[in-house]
């Protein structure tokens, strides 16, 4: 499992807009399992987007995240950031 330094996170300057550190955050909550159980392939994805977005902590978080996937579940989460960009 990945351990995320929460201390160091300042929500302010993670991503330079209010969409891209909420989508960050959907990241944080299913990587920790803050009010929902952990899900790494959900944590992914909301990384992913928001790493797109610009958020440089996001891709930080996504690449420690990747070294404990599966290939299934990685190709899983993409797919959903996917999906989510096109219909977003």
């Amino acid at each position: 499992m990945a351990r995320f330094d929460l201390q160091n996170i300042d929500a302010g300057h993670v991503g330079g807009t209010a969409e891209t550190d909420i989508l960050f955050e959907m990241g944080i909550m299913y990587a920790t399992g803050r009010d929902c159980d952990v899900d790494h392939v959900a944590a992914h994805k909301w990384f992913n987007i928001a790493a797109i977005k610009g958020s440089d902590r996001a891709a930080e978080l996504r690449a420690q995240l990747v070294k404990t996937m599966s290939k299934a579940d990685l190709a899983t989460a993409m797919r959903e950031a996917r999906e989510w960009m096109t219909s977003h």
